[in-house]
C-alpha cells in the first residue's frame, strides 16, 4: 500500500471532512496558497476574513484581493460542475481561465490581433518564464482540444485512489506546460487539477506557497525528463503534508482547552 493511500485512510477515518464548514474553509486554504504562489501578499487570515466577510486588509494591494476573490470563485464553479461530472473541454477549460482573471486580467495587444485574459482567450503571442518557453502559440489550440479529449476517457477509467491523484497531478502539469494564457496559467491548471479530484470525490490538494521553490523545481524536472515522474512525486509528497496537516489539527482540538485563569 503506498504512503498516500495510507495516509489518506487515516485522514478519511478521522472524520475531518464531515467537520462543519470543512469545505469552505478547505477552499479558503486552496484559495490562500494557490494564489500566495502566485505573487499575493494577503495572509490566510486576510483571505478568511475577505472571503467570509468581505473585509479587504487595509496596505494590502487591491490586485491581491481581487485575485484571491476570482481564485474563489473559480474554485466554486469547478467543484460544482465536478458535481454534475461536467465534461472536460476546451471551452471548460477557457471557462475556468476567465473566472480565474475575471477583474485582474488584462488585455494585450499584438502584431496578430488582441486578446483577453478575463476572456479566458488564448495567448496570441510566445510565452516563456526565465529560461524556460512554453508551447508555440499557434498549436494552443490544439493540444488544449487534444488534452481534454484524453482527460475526459481517463477520468472514467481510473479508480484507485492514486490513480485518481495521479491523473490530476499530470493534468495539472500538462496544461502548465501549454500555457495557454496570458497570465492564470498555473492557477488555472491547479484548479483543473482539483476538478479532477472533487469528480471522484477526493479531498482536494493545494500546492503550499512555502514550497513554491520545490514545486517549480518539479515542474521543470518533468519538463527536463520529458514525464510527470518529478511533479507526481512532488504533488504526492503534498498530499501526504496536507492530510497529516489536517489530522494533526483535529487531534489538537480533540484534546481540549486549557483554561488559564
Amino acid at each position: 500500500m503506498s504512503e498516500l493511500l495510507t495516509t489518506y485512510e487515516q485522514f478519511e477515518k478521522s472524520g475531518i471532512i464531515g467537520n462543519i464548514n470543512y469545505n469552505i474553509f478547505n477552499a479558503f486554504l486552496l484559495t490562500h496558497h494557490s494564489t500566495r504562489i502566485e505573487g499575493s501578499t494577503l495572509t490566510e487570515l486576510d483571505t478568511r476574513l475577505l472571503l467570509e466577510k468581505g473585509i479587504t486588509p487595509a496596505g494590502k494591494p487591491l490586485e491581491h484581493a481581487n485575485m484571491v476573490k476570482d481564485h474563489f470563485d473559480a474554485l466554486t464553479y469547478v467543484t460544482e460542475k465536478a458535481k454534475n461530472k461536467e465534461a472536460i473541454t476546451d471551452q471548460f477549460i477557457k471557462e475556468i481561465g476567465a473566472r480565474v482573471n475575471k477583474t485582474t486580467g488584462k488585455i494585450t495587444n499584438t502584431a496578430l490581433g488582441s486578446f483577453d485574459d478575463s476572456k479566458g482567450e488564448y495567448r496570441l503571442a510566445n510565452a516563456f518564464a526565465g529560461t524556460d518557453y512554453f508551447l508555440a502559440f499557434s498549436k494552443i489550440a490544439d493540444h488544449v482540444k487534444k488534452l481534454c479529449i484524453l482527460l475526459q476517457l481517463k477520468i472514467k477509467e481510473v479508480k484507485s485512489v492514486d490513480e485518481v491523484y495521479n491523473l490530476s497531478f499530470d493534468a495539472h502539469f500538462y496544461l502548465v506546460e501549454i500555457h495557454p494564457f496570458g497570465d492564470g496559467n498555473g492557477r488555472t491548471s491547479r484548479l483543473l487539477m482539483n476538478y479532477i479530484q472533487s469528480y471522484h470525490n477526493l479531498p482536494l490538494i493545494p500546492v503550499f506557497a512555502e514550497d513554491k521553490a520545490d514545486y517549480i523545481g518539479a515542474l521543470k524536472a518533468s519538463r527536463a525528463e520529458n514525464n510527470t515522474s518529478a511533479i507526481r512525486k512532488f504533488m504526492t509528497t503534498q498530499a501526504i503534508k496536507y492530510f497529516k496537516h489536517e489530522i494533526n489539527a483535529q487531534k489538537s482540538m480533540s484534546q481540549g482547552i486549557s483554561f488559564m485563569f
